[in-house]
């Protein structure tokens, strides 16, 4: 499951386009290396102090600051650390595609809009309404595009087709980051907690919505499950499809997780990371996650831990 990098598509003698993307997407600064990208760190603000994730605050350290009931603050990148990574890539490259994450979730996607006018059609920010592992995904088909020779106009145009044929569910252990986050009132989470209430969230498109609140995180993980199984069989049947997970929880109960989605959908390569900080700041420790996206026609399937190899 892997695609070819150099059939259809595009000559090779084309303009060279250089792939950008935030850490919302979970790609890691090893990671990043070995796929030949760059990822700009989403900046976070932890008891008045600047960090960058995955650069001075590591996931071990920030569900340590978490758990210390630290005061954690998301916050976006400057304009200049934005400009300054396309201006380092465009002395390489001709052209860059940016991927941020959803403009329904950040601003940081409009101000990236904003600041690209000044490049006289170099830099294409891509708004295809993704975020985590969908994000992630879409990131590893704008290399593959551009290795088979789409310029950055036409990578930006596909992906953001394409942006809207995902779901993602999530749910909590804890609804205290969003009663922090002003999403649900005190008394409703106070309320949740004492009946062991454990609510769905959904991702389609550029916003979080609630989806179903159960009794207890085994009837939520079906949930979860029922509503993927549902949109692959009805709003993506025919479609080759890639399911992932992800969790901000132990690594071993992420693991636990993995091998439930791989019993619920045999024959499918299912893969889990943790989720991003950013996520991870307004949800909490505890939750998983679990998400569909299509498969670009453009590039057939593009597996994540083969590319990264």
């Amino acid at each position: 499951c892997f695609a070819n990098l150099v059939d259809e598509g595009g000559d090779l003698s084309m303009k060279k386009v250089a792939v950008i993307t935030d850490s919302n997407s979970g790609i890691t600064q090893e990671k990043a290396k070995k796929l030949g990208i760059t990822v700009l760190p989403m900046p976070f603000f932890i008891n008045d102090e600047l960090y960058y994730e995955d650069i001075t605050l590591s996931q071990e350290e920030f569900y340590r600051f978490l758990a210390q009931n630290a005061d954690v603050k998301t916050s976006q990148p400057t304009p200049e650390a934005v400009l300054n990574l396309w201006d380092k890539a465009l002395e390489a490259y001709d052209e860059v595609v940016y991927i941020p994450m959803s403009s329904g979730l950040s601003s940081s996607c409009e101000t990236a809009k904003m600041l690209s006018q000044d490049y006289e059609g170099r830099v294409f920010v891509v708004d295809n309404q993704r975020i985590s592992w969908s994000m992630k995904q879409s990131v590893l088909e704008a290399l593959v595009l551009a290795q088979k020779g789409y310029e950055g106009r036409q990578i930006q145009e596909i992906l953001e087709r394409d942006g809207r044929q995902a779901s993602i569910y999530i749910t909590l252990d804890t609804l205290k980051y969003l009663k922090k986050g002003g999403r649900i009132t005190p008394a409703a989470a106070t309320f949740a907690t004492v009946l062991n209430i454990k609510p769905v969230l959904q991702i389609q498109g550029d916003k979080l919505d609630a989806f179903a609140k159960v009794r207890g995180l085994k009837q939520a993980k079906k949930t979860m499950l029922d509503a993927l199984e549902k949109d692959l069989t009805e709003r993506f049947a025919g479609q080759s499809m890639y399911i992932r997970g992800a969790y901000t929880c132990a690594e071993e109960e992420g693991k636990a997780w993995i091998e439930e989605v791989k019993a619920r959908f045999p024959g499918y390569p299912v893969y889990m990371d943790p989720l991003s900080l950013s996520v991870s700041c307004h949800i909490g420790p505890g939750a998983v996650a679990v998400l569909c996206c299509r498969e670009l026609p453009e590039t057939g399937c593009v597996d994540y831990q083969a590319f990264a190899q």
